[in-house]
């Protein structure tokens, strides 16, 4: 899907020397705020920046500061799963 928005050029210079980097910048911006919303999952953010990694996504949304809560749901969760694993094994 491609999504167009109108930005002032004078504010579009401000912001980004080229479209292109325009374009990235409004991109990461949406990614970065979808994924601290949790609608979208660390995979996701590798796949719509098109990152090599699951350490490049990491790395991203550490340098945007972009973290997700650790909930204690969350943590009881983790521990039923390595109890899982743990059977398994």
């Amino acid at each position: 899907m491609q999504i167009t928005i109108e930005i002032p050029d004078d504010i579009a210079h401000q912001l980004a020397n080229t479209p292109d980097q325009l374009s990235r910048r409004a991109l990461e911006s949406l990614v970065v705020e979808a994924y601290r919303h949790r609608q979208i999952s660390t995979a996701q953010v590798q796949r719509l920046l098109n990152l090599s990694s699951r350490l490049a996504a990491d790395a991203f949304l550490k340098a945007y500061e972009a973290y997700q809560a650790y909930t204690l749901a969350d943590l009881e969760q983790d521990l039923q799963a390595l109890d899982l694993c743990v059977i398994l094994d």
